[in-house]
């Protein structure tokens, strides 16, 4: 199963309607998917006591990232950077099997004119700290708002055939991966 992590918690965000297309995609190809939106991340997860107690709410976001076969971050650029409610998800995760051998791939939006471009190679740093396997193509959206009709749907064919290409090449990179791993499993 495929993992998409909504990296806002921003009411009407720009990052879920792009997410809402990557999401249409894996189910074109028919392929498991599942959506974390960190809008509705429990509000009790934010309480300082959760540094060394996990809330029993914040249990299904922990198990989504555990259970799934790759990880699909779409994010917005928030002052340059990842938005702090990413960040702080990915800090609330179990260290360090959340991420560990786990392919994750990138798409990044902004308003500016480099599609998040700085926010993706931040996440790169720290998925590859953690161990992950990254997905080098890479989807950056500049200046959504333009991309983006009155009802939050793509209007640039170019953008949605780089996100299919990103779907398409992500779901062989986590096919190779798995039976790589089941061969070293099996030897």
């Amino acid at each position: 199963m495929i993992t998409v992590i909504v990296g806002t918690n921003r009411p009407g965000s720009h990052t879920r309607k792009v997410a809402r297309h990557v999401e249409e995609m894996y189910a074109e190809m028919k392929v498991p998917l599942q959506v974390l939106d960190l809008a509705d991340m429990p509000p009790e997860i934010f309480h300082p006591t959760s540094y060394a107690e996990k809330p029993k709410s914040f249990q299904p976001f922990s198990d989504a990232v555990l259970k799934s076969s790759g990880l699909v971050v779409v994010t917005p650029e928030y002052n340059g950077s990842v938005p702090g409610v990413l960040k702080y998800f990915i800090d609330m995760l179990k260290f360090p099997e959340s991420f560990e051998k786990r392919p994750v791939c990138f798409v990044g939006l902004s308003a500016g004119v480099w599609g998040a471009l700085r926010p993706v190679e931040q996440l790169q740093l720290i998925f590859g700290y953690r161990n992950a396997y990254i997905y080098p193509e890479r989807v950056f959206l500049p200046q959504v708002a333009k991309l983006l009709n009155i009802n939050g749907r793509l209007t640039s064919q170019e953008m949605l055939d780089r996100l299919r290409a990103q779907a398409d090449g992500f779901v062989d990179f986590v096919e190779k991966l798995q039976k790589t791993k089941l061969r070293w499993t099996v030897q």
